[in-house]
Order: structure tokens, then sequence, then C-alpha cells
């Protein structure tokens, strides 16, 4: 990326008649300020003309020589406005290649070359068009040109300098008098094109050819990162499946042999838990990979808590909640608490007593949300807390206190988190051997791939 940025100043700087032909005028005003001087001199004009044409001429000279000596005051600007385009272009294609970030990229380019229009394609049709042509290409038409063709099919930029007769949207013959087109690569494929037209054939030169595949690699760069960055959520959604997959297999099958335990002793309460079962199933099922806001997750958590109550009793297990109203709104991937509140049942259950376990949400401070659940249970050692949240790839020990056989589900989470939250959150595991764990996140909006999604 920076190398991308420098080749754009130098192609910036380098722009015909910049700072050559600055240099140009500024000899010939030279040249024309000393024969008026010397036309003072000779002709005797008065002396305040001649004292008004030597000042004019010494700041002339002054300003021609600092700009042949020391031109770094021009490559400065340049290397700014340089770094403003490259900045602004990577903020527009943050969300990928789509109408409206394309027609934005192009009213951005288009005050940085000699092009008439500039248009952005992807592999079927124009995505945006904007400048003298934007009427005959406008978003949602058919590729035209064979040059744009044989680009995407190809990855090799085409430029022409002839007149070119296609057919547009406006009109069954357009004329085009030239152009550049180059490719927009994502791992070496050609997925859209961005195209220069210009007025005249001699603006098809070396500069405009290397802006136009400066401008381009900037955005393949980016539609590649944006696509990672797709990759990355797709992960993380096939990891929330495979650990629904792991977890929900036990719970299921000790919930329906409670309820059908209970049709003989309670039939009444079987039949509230079995609709109660099929509304939580539903939530599950629809809400996979979904984006939920936090309180829905909660409410689904304490359907969970239900059917443990009638496998255990009702005194075995007691619940707190405590979520702040805003955090309550928060949006967070589905399944990210009841699994935790599963693994505190499961695992730090003692054989007599009641169970408490907590959860809790707060925004301590703006785009930070922090969720923790804690219980009583019978714990953990440091070692095995430490294991939870690390990539040890040990076997379980199914035998060990609260932590045995959680590890897989702790790090499916943990992975989940730092997916969609970014590298700013955290998570952390508290636990005291019989005297219980709290399992705390720290979760960063603001960084999160999340942050601009709406709620379901």
């Amino acid at each position: 990326m920076p190398n991308t940025i420098k080749r754009l100043n130098e192609r910036m700087i380098s722009r015909p008649g910049v700072l050559p032909g600055f240099r140009v005028f500024s000899t010939i005003c030279i040249l024309g300020l000393a024969a008026l001087c010397v036309y003072t001199l000779v002709e005797g004009l008065d002396s305040a003309s001649a004292v008004v044409a030597s000042v004019i001429l010494c700041l002339t000279l002054i300003a021609f020589i600092y700009l042949c000596l020391n031109p770094d005051s021009l490559r400065s600007q340049y290397t700014e406005q340089a770094l403003s385009t490259a900045s602004e272009m990577l903020e527009i294609t943050k969300s990928g290649l789509n109408a409206q970030s394309a027609e934005e990229i192009c009213r951005r380019l288009l005050p940085e070359t000699r092009a008439m229009a500039i248009a952005v394609t992807d592999d079927e049709c124009v995505l945006a068009c904007v400048g003298d042509l934007a009427t005959d290409f406008p978003p949602g038409s058919p590729i035209h040109t064979p040059a744009t063709r044989y680009v995407l099919e190809h990855g090799v930029a085409q430029s022409f300098t002839h007149m070119v007769d296609v057919k547009s949207e406006r009109s069954e013959h357009r004329a085009i008098p030239a152009g550049i087109i180059v490719p927009l690569k994502v791992r070496g494929k050609a997925v859209g094109t961005l195209k220069f037209y210009f007025r005249r054939s001699h603006d098809v030169n070396r500069t405009q050819y290397a802006l136009a595949s400066g401008f381009a690699e900037l955005l393949s760069t980016q539609l590649a990162i944006h696509e990672l960055e797709l990759q990355d959520e797709l992960t993380a959604r096939a990891e929330l499946r495979a650990l629904q997959a792991q977890i929900n297999p036990h719970f299921l099958f000790n919930t329906l042999n409670t309820i059908a335990a209970l049709t003989r002793t309670e039939p009444l309460r079987a039949r509230g838990l079995l609709r109660e079962f099929s509304s939580f199933y539903r939530a599950t099922l629809e809400n996979s990979g979904s984006v939920i806001p936090l309180a829905r997750e909660v409410e689904q958590t304490s359907r969970y808590l239900l059917f443990e109550k009638a496998r255990f009793g009702e005194d075995r297990i007691q619940e707190t909640v405590d979520i702040s109203g805003e955090a309550g709104s928060t949006p967070v991937p589905a399944f990210i608490i009841q699994p935790l509140v599963e693994n505190a049942v499961r695992h730090g259950m003692r054989d007599e007593g009641t169970l408490h376990i907590s959860v809790r949400a707060s925004i301590p401070e703006e785009d930070i949300v922090c969720i923790e659940v804690s219980d009583d249970g019978v714990g953990m050692d440091e070692q095995t807390a430490s294991r939870l949240f690390g990539g040890d790839e040990r076997p379980d020990m199914r035998d060990a206190p609260q932590g045995g056989g959680a590890g897989v589900a702790m790090r499916n989470i943990f992975e989940r988190i730092e997916h969609f939250y970014g590298p700013r959150s955290s998570a952390k595991v508290d636990s005291v051997q019989g005297r219980g764990t709290t399992v705390s996140f720290r979760l960063d909006l603001q960084n999160s791939i999340l942050f601009e999604r709406d709620v379901k």
C-alpha cells in the first residue's frame, strides 16, 4: 500500500504542464520584464516605473530560482494530495464495490485526471459513470466496448487513441475519441474495471496511463482486504454452527428425556415445557448466524435455564440477570452467552446445593460493552482456567472440576469474539477452585464488523 501511494505521488508530480510549465512561464516573464527594464532605461522613463519593473523582475527571478533549485513545496503539495486521495478512496471502498461506492470513486478521481468521463464496472455491467458520458452509460447498463471485455477476460490494461463507435443507452452510435481501461483484481482475477475516457487522442499519455494504473492498484488492494474481512465473517459463522452442533445434542436429549418423564407425573407442566422447547429451538434456528439484541440472547438463555431447572429441580439453579437498558439493545452475534451458562450448569454444579448464576452487561464507556457470566460452582484451578481461551489442543479432562470438556466451547466463543469485534476486544476467566468462576467479555463495537449492521 505505501508503494502504491508513493507511485501515485510521483505520477501526480510528473503531470505534464505543472512544474515544467511554470518554469517556462517564469522564463518568459523574466525575459519580458528584463526587456521592459532595458526599454525603460533607454527611453528614460520616470524612475517610479523603473523601480516597479525592477521589483517585479526581482520577485519573479527569486520565485524562478526557488522552484528550479528547490521544488519541495510543490512536491509536498502533491504528496499531500496523493495521500488525501488514497485515504478517501480507502474509506469509500471499505464496504466493497457497489453502485454507490463506484460513483463516489468516479467523482473523486475525475478532477485528478484529464478525462472527460470516468466509469467503474463489475464483471457484467456498469456500476457508475461520471462526466460527459454519464447519460450514455448509466448504472446497470451492460458492458458494450470490446476493450472492456478483453480487460475482464485477460486482466491486462488496454488503451485506445482512435475513435471507437459503441452503442450506448442513449444512442446507437456513440463515438469515444480515446480511453484507458485497467482491471480491478482480487486474487489475480479481474472483478471489474476502471475506465478513463478522453476528448482527444493525445490526452492518452504515459502520465494518464500511470494514474489509471495506480488508482486501479489502490482499489484492487482495498477490495482484496474487504474480501478477507468477509471471509473472516463467514469463518466466524461457520464456527458458530459448529459450536451449536457440539453442544445442542446433549441439551436436546436431556431435555426430551425430562419432558418424557414429566408426562406421567405432571402432564400439564410437560405440555408447557414442550411448547417452550419448541419456541426455544425455533428461535435458535432463526438466530443462527444472525445479529440480535443482547437482551434477546439473554432471554434465550433464560429459556435454557427453564429446562435445566425442570431436569435438576427448581431449587438447584437460581439465576440473576442485570442488563442495563442501553446494553440490552446492543447488537451481538447469537449464541454468545448461552454456552457460558450451559458450561456453568454442566461443569460447575455440585452434587448437592444450589448453583447461583449471574448474567450482567453494561456499557462502561462509549462503544464498549462488558458482559459477565459468573457462578458459585466448583470452580477450577489456574492452569485449567488459562487453557479455556488459549490455543491448547490437549484432550479434555472429563473427570476434572469445572473446565473439563468446556475448553472447545470456550475457545470457539473467543475466536468468534476476535472475528466479530477485533483485537481491542478481550475475554477473561477468573476462577477459584471450590468457590466459582467468572467469565467476562469486553466487546469493542467501534472496530467491529457488526458496527454498521442493522439488528434483525
